[in-house]
């Protein structure tokens, strides 16, 4: 049987008010997607998608899916 996580990674909000429009830090992305591996999850699938933030800015997420076999 296999359990399913879903995380939602996106760029901070100062980031994206001081330029307008952020993107994700692939740095801290990859370390998010390294630590949950190590934890035994693999990602399914992953959706990219632009959020607005307040009214004028906008910010970039990532919407992953991972699952793992339950213990």
């Amino acid at each position: 049987m296999k359990e399913y996580k879903v995380i939602v990674f996106q760029e901070g909000t100062l980031s994206s008010l001081l330029l307008g429009n952020a993107n994700v830090n692939e740095v801290k992305f990859t370390e998010a997607l390294n630590k949950n591996a190590e934890q035994g999850w693999r990602v399914v699938t992953m959706e990219k998608d632009m959020r607005r933030l307040f009214l004028f800015w906008k910010r970039e997420a990532y919407l992953v899916v991972l699952e793992r076999e339950r213990n």
